[in-house]
């Protein structure tokens, strides 16, 4: 079955930086587009970034442009989110999806919070 573990979330002070990760298992990796997802308190679940499959083209929410950056390694079936000069409304939960004949498949999050 589709399994996707995320890791790498913690505290950290505003302009500091985390490696989130991704570790996907029970499907063919290297043939699906891949998203970063993140659900602040109160609010609703907001893509961050995806990349697609062969890894070459990426996509990112205007908020983190310029300070996020999405990559893969298809050998290692993992996703990764470098996120640096972190902002306070950069916390909440971020998940790790992946869409698979018409069903979104999410992992359990992992929480990054940035205060100071």
């Amino acid at each position: 079955q589709v399994q996707l573990v995320e890791s790498g979330g913690g505290l950290v002070q505003p302009g500091g930086s985390l490696r989130l990760s991704c570790a996907a298992s029970g499907f063919i990796f290297s043939w699906y587009d891949m998203n970063w997802y993140r659900q602040a308190p109160g609010k609703e679940r907001e893509l961050v970034a995806g990349i697609i499959s062969a890894g070459g083209t990426t996509n990112y929410a205007d908020s983190v442009k310029g300070r996020f950056t999405v990559s893969r390694d298809n050998t290692k079936n993992t996703m990764y989110l470098q996120m640096n000069s972190l902002k306070p409304e950069d916390t909440g939960v971020y998940y790790c999806n992946v869409y698979i004949r018409r069903k979104d498949f999410w992992g359990q999050g992992t929480q990054v919070t940035v205060s100071s």
